[in-house]
């Protein structure tokens, strides 16, 4: 079973690494702007991705800090 994943899972990425090449022209190293973000800044949208991103973060950073007050109790119950 073990064999038949690896195959599997090699092929898959053999079948991932063998895209397509885009040549790159002259046009694209002028291109300075983003359209995506220009049209996202314009309609207002950036400013809910930014405030996901910072929600997310933020709930990460708590539970990394309450994971580590628990760890500290612990190690305090520990040494008692």
């Amino acid at each position: 079973m073990k064999k038949w994943l690896l195959i599997l899972f090699l092929m898959v990425s053999l079948k991932v690494a063998a895209q397509e090449k885009v040549e790159i022209t002259e046009s694209d190293y002028q291109n300075t702007s983003v359209e995506m973000a220009d049209v996202m800044r314009s309609d207002g949208k950036i400013y809910v991705v930014v405030g996901i991103i910072a929600i997310i973060m933020a709930g990460i950073i708590l539970y990394v800090i309450n994971t580590e007050r628990k760890i500290a109790k612990l190690e305090e119950n520990f040494k008692d």
